[in-house]
């Protein structure tokens, strides 16, 4: 439990003190998270120094009441990151520096070198301990122009330069850091609430609260918290979010379930097995977290170039003293500093570029997955789920002979039948009835038996609707003579509803999934940015995957594929020389994610695929691809020009410095200019939309479509009694 007390409190801000921030091994960002997991939560704020954590809310006492459970249950151990973090920027050394200048003009000569070592001792500090540890870097640079200036009696060019420089150190960092902060308040995971048994009845908690071996109750429409196995009930299971399966999954027991699936149906008892760190939400997380830190090959080149230069303001200070032997033109260069502007212009370009993607519904894995993104000629298509999407059609319906309907009756009697289940093969059903009008046909009361079928009394003749399994295994009601049709139905890729009676087969329904309304103009949009090459591999038939493959315009089709095939075929395009991208969703994409140059998974796909992928689409549209190589393009040429600019402006700067035409203060003055104007010109990629008010989905299905759009109960659990089931 952590220890905290309550310093200030306005209606919709509080300030507490935690004693646990003056350990340096603390995430502040863990901290940070973890508070912004309270809804009603608009900002939290850290200030180490004062030991203070401030929280901005909604004003509404449920709110503060869970932020105070919220905090009591926080675990400074899991918090700790083994090494000392950063510090956050703070005003102090300006405000120092601001009281020196102030007080400089009262004090006698001998005080004024006193104050003013003083104020910039910061600087040397921090200079001798660069030189010590790492060499020669900005850092020393300044360190010796300040402590130049300070030497020399000059208490107010040294007191202000400290200053300049403080307050551009510190806008950097404040630069940085919201733009860390702002993505991450974007794409936190949403916190799953579960019904657990505690003391012989039903408790609502928070995921992170769930043990392991606790029994977690899921009903229909709710989102599973836990990887568990299930104890007892039955249920279909929608796993979309984390498998990538079309279609929902009987459970029972001792089948195993795993978090961020969702019940769409029935109730199911599970044991939890894996919890906290190691759910699925919890990887979500530290996915984002790792992301943060990925540095690619021109932020690599970038850090290079920044202290190669280092030398060059080195070489030209000294270079400028030899021939003039004036102390004051060397202060002027040694303070021209390129570091700053070249180190974290790239990275603010790159963060800034994953804000705007996510806020377009693109996950974007670091700043290589951008380079290469941008760099990209070929993509290759794995087609099930990417060009196509998991709504289904039906294709055929079939009325065999004997069965007493044509196609007409068979379609309105498995529709009047279906309207009653809410999983998408009724739903596909019930919509197809109703866009040719057909009537409603009067039944008894429907029988429901969980992921199996679902059974009804029709004019006095029991009507059986499902799997082959069920029809078969079952009710006795055998398909093997139409077996020919029913191979044929299934090798054009399609799922298969069968239909029986106490007579015996009655019909096939055939459904399959849907060509994406944005395919077609994704791909065209993608030749427009550069992409010179479309490929689509599927398991269809070759005569099934060119007709679909003339209709996109690609330009190589792989029909017939087996799934382990399809990293073989990205390789191959890379070793002929292409940059490839390659877009799958399924457990078997893993391979061929991990061997393109980018991996792009969609939002409904397989936790493996999401996981091996550089980028993950958010939303469900492929139209995000388009965003996503236009953001990459944009934020490599910002990256370039912020270069140019950085290392021109720069140069002219030094050149003014060792021409004796710039002061110490003005050469401060315009190099920090510049550095601020570069990184506000790289954090300005981030204006695009403003932040949601609910995080950013990360593909699982919602408990609203699960639900058939039935709205979804918000509980507070600090605030309110627990309810009971």
């Amino acid at each position: 439990m952590s220890r905290f007390s309550v310093v200030h409190e306005l209606p919709d801000r509080i300030r507490f003190r935690l004693p646990q921030l003056g350990d340096g091994s603390l995430s502040s960002a863990y901290l940070e998270l973890w508070m912004e997991g309270v809804a009603g939560v608009r900002e939290v704020r850290i200030s180490r120094p004062a030991l203070s954590l401030i929280v901005m809310h909604d004003g509404q006492p449920t709110t503060r009441h869970a932020l105070l459970q919220r905090l009591q249950q926080f675990r400074p151990e899991a918090a700790a990151t083994g090494e000392a973090e950063e510090e956050e920027p703070t005003i102090g050394p300006l405000v120092s520096s601001v009281a020196t200048l102030a007080a400089l003009p009262l004090l006698p000569s001998s005080a004024q070198r006193l104050l003013t070592l003083a104020s910039v001792g910061g600087t040397l500090a921090k200079g001798a301990e660069t030189l010590i540890n790492h060499g020669v870097k900005m850092e020393v640079l300044d360190a010796v122009a300040v402590g130049l200036a300070a030497a020399r009696g000059e208490h107010y060019t040294a007191t202000i330069t400290g200053l300049l420089l403080a307050l551009g150190e510190y806008l950097e960092r404040r630069t940085a850091r919201q733009s860390d902060q702002m993505l991450r308040r974007l794409l936190r995971p949403e916190p799953t609430l579960a019904w657990v048994e505690r003391g012989g009845e039903l408790v609502q908690l928070p995921d992170s609260e769930v043990q392991e071996r606790d029994i977690v109750v899921v009903g229909s429409g709710e989102r599973i918290a836990v990887d568990g196995r299930v104890i007892s009930g039955t249920a279909l299971v929608n796993q979309a979010a984390v498998t990538g399966e079309q279609l929902p999954v009987r459970k029972e027991a001792p089948r195993r379930v795993v978090a961020g699936s969702v019940v769409v149906e029935g109730r199911l008892r599970i044991e939890a097995l894996q919890v906290g760190e190691q759910t699925t939400t919890a990887r979500v997380a530290s996915f984002i977290r790792d992301s943060l830190g990925q540095r690619s090959p021109t932020q690599r080149l970038a850090d290079q170039l920044a202290d190669k230069r280092v030398y060059i303001t080195l070489a030209t200070g000294g270079l400028a003293y030899a021939l003039t032997r004036d102390l004051r033109r060397l202060e002027s260069v040694l303070l021209v500093d390129y570091s700053c502007a070249l180190k974290l212009g790239t990275p603010i370009a790159f963060k800034s570029a994953m804000y705007r993607a996510a806020a377009s519904g693109l996950l974007l894995k670091g700043g290589e997955a951008i380079e290469q993104l941008a760099a990209v000629d070929t993509v290759v298509f794995d087609k099930t789920g990417t060009l196509t999407h998991s709504e289904l059609i039906v294709t055929n319906v079939v009325a065999l002979r004997g069965g007493g309907c044509d196609e007409q009756q068979l379609l309105a009697l498995v529709a009047s039948v279906e309207e009653h289940a809410s999983h998408p093969v009724a739903q596909a059903v019930v919509e197809a009835a109703r866009e040719r009008d057909l009537q409603h046909i009067s039944h008894g009361e429907v029988d429901y038996l969980v992921a199996h079928g679902m059974s009804a009394s029709v004019a006095g003749e029991r009507i059986l609707i499902g799997s082959r399994h069920y029809l078969e295994g079952h009710e006795g009601i055998c398909f093997t003579p139409h077996e020919r049709l029913i191979a044929r139905l299934q090798a054009e890729g399609k799922t298969l509803l069968y239909v029986g009676s106490a007579s015996g087969p009655v019909g096939l329904i055939a459904l399959r999934d849907t060509l994406r309304a944005d395919a077609l103009s994704t791909l065209q949009q993608l030749r427009h940015l550069g992409v010179q090459q479309l490929v689509m591999i599927t398991g269809d038939r070759r005569q099934k995957a060119e007709a679909l493959g003339a209709e996109l315009g690609l330009d190589q089709v792989h029909a017939e594929m087996e799934p382990e095939h399809k990293a073989q075929i990205v390789t191959e395009l890379k070793r002929a020389g292409r940059r490839v991208a390659f877009v799958g969703d399924g457990v078997n994409d893993g391979p061929a994610l991990a061997a393109a140059d980018v991996g792009i998974a969609m939002p409904r796909g397989a936790d493996i695929a999401r996981a091996t992928a550089d980028i993950v689409l958010l939303d469900d549209h492929l139209a995000a691809l388009v965003e996503a190589r236009r953001i990459a393009a944009s934020t490599m040429r910002l990256i370039r020009t912020n270069f140019n600019l950085a290392v021109g402006i720069n140069s002219g700067i030094l050149a003014g410095a060792m021409l004796g035409r710039l002061s110490p203060v003005a050469s401060a003055i315009l190099h920090n200019g510049t550095t601020v104007g570069i990184l506000l010109n790289a954090l300005a990629g981030s204006g695009g939309p403003p932040l949601p008010t609910h995080p950013v989905s990360k593909g699982e299905p919602s408990t609203e479509e699960a639900t058939e759009g039935r709205p979804r109960l918000r509980v507070n659990v600090a605030a309110q009694a627990r309810p009971t089931r």
